[in-house]
């Protein structure tokens, strides 16, 4: 009966062909065709050649494909049949490839009483109460009702088809190796370009050629720049008339004067006049501090100590620096070389018969601290024939 039905409906041979069968009673019967069907040997001999549909063409045979050149085994099928085609082809629509992720195909699997045929509405969060105190518990909707609220045309969000997997080289590229290296190989291709000279190092500018100008002209800028800021080291000399004096105010009343035997001392005030000579600097010379130490020169014994702390002096010229120090010693006892050497220099003069006293001989050792240079700076001199800055009195020790 089905093979009966299927070939009713073939129009590859003409009209459909009328039937006893109870199925085909719902075909009305096909009417006298309006002209007569060419074989197919009209287009197979050429599809130029004068149609076959005319009479006398029909009447005559020939050697090409027709419906009689083979035995009537019955009800003919088309070429291309295909058991249920017609049935599948009027009963449903065209296949829906977004049928699946959009929620709205049938369902072919039955597992689990899973086998509904429709659209299955997924019900909405539980809703926020707006009274602040807590969270409305709504039921779930039934089967087949819908929420207030919720069109009754509820559409899903379309998910996108997935791409191809990503490629081994694709999936290096993304790593921070792949970018490192990379960043490296640009770097070296631009500045392969700039030794060639075709870039520059910002943009069109600063190429090879002129960077090496600008390097050059920059240095000399910048040498003579330090040539002229740049501070010089001074030189100092000692006033040989008067190497050592008395200090003034208010210093001299910050140092007793004292000597003593036992326990065996002694300490006084005096200054020095040094001289500098900033004939080398073009900028006025800042000293952050000048330090001198005094030590005996027999005995290499420090005697004497003292800052003045910070200062500026004039640039080519020879000013006059006063450095206050602090005579200060101590012995074990009144035989130590350093303390007879200094107290017999520092004694009355009356005690002498040609009113000379003996010459103090030391060592004086200058540490500068100048603004512009690193570290300290350090000059020394020896004094052989000083006078004390102080007299004792005749009743001394």
């Amino acid at each position: 009966m089905e093979y009966d039905r299927k070939s009713a409906v073939s129009s590859f041979y003409g009209g459909r062909r009328t039937s006893v069968d109870a199925l085909n009673t719902d075909f009305p019967p096909p009417g006298p065709p309006a002209r007569p069907r060419a074989d197919s040997a009209s287009s197979f001999y050429g599809a130029n050649r004068a149609s076959r549909a005319d009479f006398h063409d029909a009447a005559q045979p020939t050697a090409g494909y027709n419906r009689t050149s083979y035995f009537d085994a019955g009800r003919t099928e088309p070429v291309n049949f295909k058991p249920g085609q017609d049935e599948e082809s009027q009963g449903e629509g065209a296949w829906d490839v977004y049928a699946d992720f959009n929620n709205a195909g049938p369902r072919y699997s039955t597992a689990f009483g899973m086998g509904d045929n429709g659209y299955r509405q997924v019900p909405s969060p539980t809703p926020y109460s707006h009274d602040g105190a807590s969270y409305a518990k709504v039921p779930p909707p039934g089967v087949g009702a819908e929420e207030p609220g919720t069109p009754g045309n509820v559409e899903m969000v379309t998910v996108p088809a997935l791409g191809p997997e990503w490629k081994a080289e694709e999936l290096r590229g993304m790593s921070k190796k792949a970018k490192r290296e990379e960043k490296l190989e640009e770097a070296a291709t631009k500045w392969k370009q700039w030794k060639r000279g075709q870039r520059g190092l910002c943009g069109k500018y600063f190429t090879k050629k002129f960077t090496a100008w600008f390097a050059f002209f920059l240095c000399v800028a910048i040498a003579l720049i330090l040539a002229f800021t740049i501070p010089r080291v001074p030189g100092f000399s000692v006033n040989s008339a008067e190497p050592l004096s008395a200090a003034t105010a208010p210093f001299n009343n910050s140092v007793p004067t004292e000597f003593s035997r036992a326990p065996t001392n002694f300490s006084f005030p005096g200054e020095m006049k040094l001289q500098a000579d900033t004939g080398g600097n073009f900028l006025p010379l800042t000293f952050n501090n000048i330090h001198g130490s005094i030590f005996d020169l027999q005995t290499s014994r420090l005697v004497a100590s003292g800052d003045t702390g910070k200062m500026t002096v004039p640039a080519k010229d020879f000013p006059i620096i006063t450095l206050p120090l602090n005579f200060s010693y101590v012995a074990t006892n009144d035989s130590d070389q350093t303390w007879s050497n200094w107290y017999n220099g520092c004694k009355n003069k009356a005690i002498f018969s040609d009113g000379k006293r003996p010459a103090v001989q030391f060592r004086l050792i200058i540490d500068m601290s100048i603004a512009g240079l690193i570290g300290k700076k350090s000059t020394s001199t020896d004094v052989n024939d000083a006078a004390c800055p102080i007299e004792l009195p005749l009743n001394s020790v």
